[in-house]
């Protein structure tokens, strides 16, 4: 258990990491603040669990909560760096969703409400998954009392 939990937090990756968790962290963390507290422009909860399930995303509530959840608190997490690996996978599967479930069939652009943005965003995420959250990171910290307490 010990080495699964080190081989999840440990990173070979450098500040290259945190250039790439930074803002992708925020930017997911933004679009789920508007899913979840309808910041920014954002319609909430009520709201884009109604437009989740006139999409065919059912039941809408819960997609939108799971959606919202997913972008919100990984996104802070890819920000502090922290299980980045785990919150990296969550908010590109909920990406991949997005991709070929609203995107899909809309063309690449994103003035067409195409695949251009989930598409760089599940690029991005996937990246993270493999990196992991670099040596500037909560992971590498933790990472760090981890080995020491094995190493007793």
């Amino acid at each position: 258990m010990k080495n699964l939990i080190t081989n999840t937090l440990v990173s070979k990756a450098g500040l290259e990491a945190l250039i790439l968790r930074l803002p992708i962290g925020l930017i997911l963390a933004a679009h789920g603040s508007q899913k979840l507290f309808a910041w920014f422009g954002g319609y909430g909860l009520d709201g884009t669990g109604q437009w989740m399930a006139s999409v065919g995303l059912q039941p809408g509530f819960l997609m939108a909560l799971l959606a919202g959840g997913a972008e919100f608190f990984g996104g802070v997490a890819l920000m502090l760096g922290v299980m980045t690996r785990l919150a990296a996978m969550v908010t590109a599967m909920t990406m991949l969703v997005a991709l070929f479930w609203v995107h899909w069939g809309k063309g690449f652009f994103l003035t067409t409400h195409g695949i251009e943005y989930a598409l760089a965003l599940l690029s991005a995420t996937t990246a993270l998954i493999f990196i992991g959250g670099g040596k500037c990171s909560l992971d590498a910290l933790i990472g760090s009392k981890v080995r020491e307490i094995e190493d007793e």
